[in-house]
């Protein structure tokens, strides 16, 4: 049963390589091709988020007043506020980590006992047992000796510096906002694609209509790419096959 399980998803993996070996052939000498601009929602299935909220507080209006609640300017506020508003977000990541550990355990313990006197049988007993000889001195001789030592070492940074506008895709019970947003761009024969979604705060958002990443909760960037320097880089479908596979 379970070399028929293996069998199945080998034979799963094979028809999907098979299929996108197809694709690939059929689209050589073509670019990639860009996904249709949709609605960001239809991308989740129009899953609703749902974040823990504080109680709700009806606000308090009053009469004869020129300034609304809520307002931050006497004008027309050109900041995201509503579902469909465009907010851009500034991406700048700039990460750097370093870790070094080092181990070192060592026990030595020794134990020794002499047997020079057993009610006078030490040496006859000796010359039955061991008839090579007897050092009732050196009757009992126990030693251990262990030692331990482990090192290791991390050093990683990442730099990343993006600008993407996205939509607010919906508007939480406390204000909040969900915003996502989507981009693609084609150089010759390589597709970069770049997506984010997060929630933010309106507060946070700029009078220039911005908002940083490290301003975003639940932030989601991805940056990657379709394309020929892509498929380059990428292991070959029977060779990430075998690495699954292999168990040595």
């Amino acid at each position: 049963m379970r070399h028929t399980k293996t069998l199945a998803a080998l034979a799963l993996a094979l028809m999907g390589s098979a299929c996108s070996t197809i694709d690939k052939i059929n689209s050589v000498g073509q670019a990639p091709e860009m996904t249709p601009i949709i609605d960001p929602r239809d991308r989740n299935g129009d899953r609703q988020i749902t974040m823990p909220m504080p109680r709700h507080e009806v606000p308090v209006y009053r009469a004869n007043s020129l300034w609304a609640a809520g307002a931050r300017s006497f004008f027309k506020d050109q900041r995201a506020t509503k579902i469909g508003d465009i907010v851009t977000v500034l991406i700048s990541i700039s990460d750097k980590a370093e870790v070094s550990n080092q181990t070192s355990r060592s026990r030595k313990g020794d134990e020794k006992a002499d047997l020079t006197n057993l009610l006078g049988f030490e040496g006859g007993l000796a010359g039955q047992l061991l008839p090579g000889g007897y050092d009732p001195t050196a009757a009992i001789s126990l030693g251990s000796d262990s030692s331990t030592e482990g090192q290791g070492s991390v050093n990683r940074k990442e730099k990343v510096e993006l600008t993407l506008a996205a939509v607010v895709t919906q508007i939480l019970p406390n204000g909040n906002m969900v915003i996502e947003g989507h981009q693609e761009v084609r150089v010759n024969f390589e597709l970069r694609d770049l997506a984010v979604s997060g929630i933010v705060r309106p507060e946070d958002i700029s009078a220039t209509n911005e908002v940083k990443h490290t301003q975003m909760a639940e932030a989601r960037i991805s940056y990657g790419g379709r394309g020929q320097i892509t498929d380059v880089q990428q292991p070959r479908y029977g060779q990430q096959i075998v690495d699954i596979l292999f168990p040595f």
